[in-house]
């Protein structure tokens, strides 16, 4: 029995792919794009290697490299699409031009050596167009701002030109504005549109007090209230950009008070919006939990920002690019740290002094308590324990000194107490650590915290000359 062949049996392969383009199937430029293609020449050079370098987050990797021709050509290849993001071009003589990558692989970009933006012409890849007509009008206003500048800087005094000098800016910012809206408007769905947009910062809100003065702190908080608003979460692609790292550094560290309170009210805010992309919630959360990890951070108590985002965020639920074991360890570690986070009651330590009698943090009778944690073999300890106990000396009738030796024996501590002269502290060793596990946080030593007479800890990662400040914050005195 035979059949008679259909109609789609004899159409052509090419022409099959024509017709399914115009009946909306597939499209001309991605039709046949799993791989990556990408063909570059830059006139003026005559050679050398040239490296492809990849952005993640402030992070940057060599993604491939080629040789230059003597025409300056050279050609990146790779059987499977290279991953979608924000790219450097490092010439032979490091210098640098920019690109994206995204679903368009096969591209073609010419440039010149004296001109590396300004000659550059693109083909295969809309978000490279766009991307240099940003850079383009960039340029031109670069160089408008620097001659606006030397002019208000000559007529500083003249209020006429001062004012023609601001026009002339917000001008360029209305210029940069109406750019951006056309990209929306033609292009809302290329990459390059969404990186411009959530770059772009909120508008300042005209907030009064009740004198009618500009209310700087509501401004600030209306600011940050929509900072992200023009940021698609959802689009892990801008991870290999700078600009979600760079929109996370001024909203943690420039826009927030640099104190724990404050950043772990900002931080859950973008944490939780980052939860709409698992690999932008994995990105957002790792990233501001390392920036306020104990030894990493220079904010005092700096670590309650760190165990709060471990405790709340790194679930089983949550966390899915940890195994058991490692999630494990991590929030053993924060529950470690939670118990000698600052304005929070410090715990007592039990143990035993030289003599073999039981001495405790809250059985000393003086106002302030300092924890000094030190190892007898620490360079940075017995450079430290002298200070300390001058400190003491003046300061004696307030202050006790509560010394936890660590990692040692009895022999090495009890000489050290004799060399630095210091038996007129409380010391205590315990080889099992039993007594101070999970109570005091120490990773490097020596470490010392501050107790109140309330036996609050109001401060801690702490160098001696601090403490006179400290106490004195504590007492109600100046600095």
């Amino acid at each position: 029995m035979t059949t008679t062949p259909s109609l789609m049996h004899k159409i052509p392969f090419l022409l099959l792919i024509v017709l399914m383009t115009i009946m909306g199937f597939v499209t001309p430029a991605r039709a046949f794009q799993d791989s990556c293609l990408l063909r570059f020449q830059v006139k003026g050079y005559t050679g050398g290697k040239v490296k492809l370098i990849g952005v993640y987050a402030d992070q940057n990797y060599i993604a491939d490299s080629a040789m230059m021709d003597a025409e300056g050509r050279f050609e990146i290849r790779s059987k499977s699409m290279m991953k979608p993001g924000y790219f450097y071009v490092i010439l032979p003589d490091y210098t640098n031009f920019h690109m994206m990558l995204d679903r368009e692989q096969h591209i073609s970009m010419i440039t010149e050596k004296a001109d590396l933006i300004g000659a550059m012409q693109v083909k295969g890849s809309v978000d490279n167009e766009l991307l240099y007509e940003s850079l383009k009008l960039q340029k031109i206003h670069d160089a408008r701002i620097d001659s606006l500048n030397n002019i208000k800087k000559a007529n500083e005094g003249n209020a006429e030109i001062q004012k023609q000098v601001e026009a002339g800016f917000q001008k360029i910012n209305d210029e940069r504005k109406s750019q951006v809206q056309s990209f929306v408007s033609k292009y809302p769905n290329a990459f390059f549109t969404k990186f411009k947009v959530a770059g772009q910062n909120p508008d300042l809100v005209d907030v009064r007090d009740a004198k009618g003065e500009p209310d700087r702190a509501a401004q600030l908080q209306y600011f940050k209230a929509q900072f992200w608003d023009n940021v698609d979460l959802s689009d892990a692609r801008l991870i290999y950009t700078p600009v979600i790292v760079n929109k996370l550094n001024k909203y943690i560290v420039d826009f927030t008070m640099q104190q724990p309170d404050s950043i772990i009210h900002w931080a859950d805010i973008i944490i939780r919006k980052s939860m709409v992309n698992p690999e932008m919630f994995q990105f957002v959360s790792n990233y501001i939990a390392l920036k306020y990890q104990p030894t990493k951070t220079k904010v005092m108590d700096g670590e309650a920002v760190y165990v709060h985002i471990i405790d709340k965020y790194f679930t089983k639920e949550n966390a899915y690019w940890l195994d058991s074991a490692e999630l494990g360890k991590l929030r053993k570690k924060a529950w470690e740290m939670q118990a000698s986070l600052l304005n929070k009651k410090g715990p007592d330590v039990i143990s035993t002094d030289p003599y073999g009698q039981t001495k405790s943090i809250y059985g000393s009778k003086k106002p302030y308590v300092i924890v000094f944690m030190f190892d007898p073999k620490c360079d940075h300890c017995r450079e430290e324990t002298p200070k300390l106990h001058k400190f003491f000396q003046e300061w004696k009738d307030k202050v006790d000194i509560f010394a936890i030796a660590l990692n040692t024996n009895q022999k090495d501590w009890t000489e050290f107490i004799d060399k630095y002269q210091v038996r007129d502290w409380t010391h205590v060793f315990d080889p099992t650590n039993k007594s101070i596990y999970a109570k005091y946080w120490v990773d490097i030593t020596p470490e010392m915290y501050v107790l109140n007479p309330d036996r609050k800890i109001i401060g801690k990662n702490l160098k001696t000359e601090q403490l006179q400040i400290v106490i004195n914050r504590d007492m109600g005195k100046e600095d």
